[in-house]
């Protein structure tokens, strides 16, 4: 049987948490059909009503309960609640809700003026908001890891010529011959030879780039740090020294030649606050990892299946609880 508030409880969480999908799946793509050969996707275990099929502290949910939550769910993501792992992924996200709920409670957070109803993802959400006030760290735990990573707050300013071969992204210029990777190298070791003999690089670039951007700007690619560019151009662009020529370097778009002009580290000054962004959300992170697996909780596999792969759940709200994404913006 439901107590009054768990279903005081249920319905608008069942909201809540699927308002947004996971940030982290990507589209997928349609389905071929089903042959011999593919199994068939699971399907959830119907189970008794009366089991108890999740466990939190000492709190205990049924099959009905979870169905009833379930079944509040908006239509569009009623389906993926259909299968094992959907319900599996979906009760974590409970569990979570609830600890944190607790957690609000200790704090009188429901003593608050934001805390209107006596729902428990309100709570958690004032929790959330709490955690992240006062989850800091100090400037010693940001210097030290500023002074472990500095060469991600390396900056250069570099130039280069692109010459692309045929299979390249790159737009081929109007009226320009295709080329294979043979004949683009043979081209840009020809173009370096001009360059060391004192050939001025600005002026090569805006003849001969196949990067339309920065050719028109004699080669100029600006400043960038690590992970703006793809790797095998990053890995030179960092190591050679400033103001030589590398050597051609190939990537999908072709061969480049890199002139760097500059390079020098950001002060702790200026990526201090980034730093401290970063290892806020961390310890956030960490905190409810704890408060998460320090509560008991036990989900049953008939009604849940297997444990899927971990992945970072979201916290109260639709927000999300994940490492930023590095920055890849792969520039010609």
């Amino acid at each position: 049987m439901k107590s009054p508030q768990l279903l005081l409880f249920l319905t608008p969480l069942a909201c809540l948490l699927a308002q947004t999908p996971p940030a982290s799946q990507p589209v997928p793509p349609a389905k071929p059909p089903v042959t011999a050969l593919q199994p068939p996707a699971p399907v959830a275990v119907k189970v008794p009503p009366e089991t108890v099929v999740l466990t939190i502290g000492d709190q205990k949910i049924t099959a009905a309960d979870m169905d009833h939550l379930l079944e509040a769910v908006p239509e569009q993501y009623r389906a993926q609640m259909r299968s094992p792992a959907g319900r599996r992924q979906f009760a974590d996200r409970l569990i979570l809700i609830k600890v944190m709920a607790a957690e609000g409670h200790k704090l009188n957070l429901e003593e608050t003026p934001a805390y209107k109803t006596g729902a428990e993802q309100v709570l958690a959400q004032q929790y959330y908001q709490h955690l992240s006030t006062t989850a800091k760290v100090d400037e010693a735990a940001a210097r030290k890891y500023y002074d472990e990573h500095k060469s991600d707050y390396l900056q250069v300013k570099a130039r280069h010529i692109l010459i692309r071969y045929k299979g390249s992204s790159v737009p081929l210029k109007k009226d320009a011959k295709e080329l294979t990777e043979e004949e683009a190298l043979a081209k840009a070791q020809e173009i370096r030879k001009k360059l060391v003999d004192g050939a001025d690089f600005a002026t090569l670039a805006k003849a001969e780039s196949d990067d339309a951007g920065s050719g028109a700007n004699g080669g100029d690619l600006g400043t960038f740090g690590h992970g703006k560019m793809v790797p095998a151009f990053e890995e030179v662009a960092f190591k050679i020294p400033v103001g030589e020529l590398s050597e051609p370097v190939k990537s999908q778009f072709g061969y480049h030649i890199i002139k760097v002009e500059s390079r020098q580290e950001k002060t702790f000054v200026e990526v201090r606050p980034e730093i401290e962004r970063k290892l806020d959300g961390e310890l956030v992170k960490k905190t409810m990892d704890d408060l998460k697996a320090a509560t008991p909780a036990v989900m049953n596999p008939d009604y849940f299946g297997p444990p899927q792969a971990a992945m970072a759940p979201p916290g109260p709200g639709g927000i999300r609880i994940q490492p930023r994404p590095a920055a890849v913006a792969p520039k010609p």
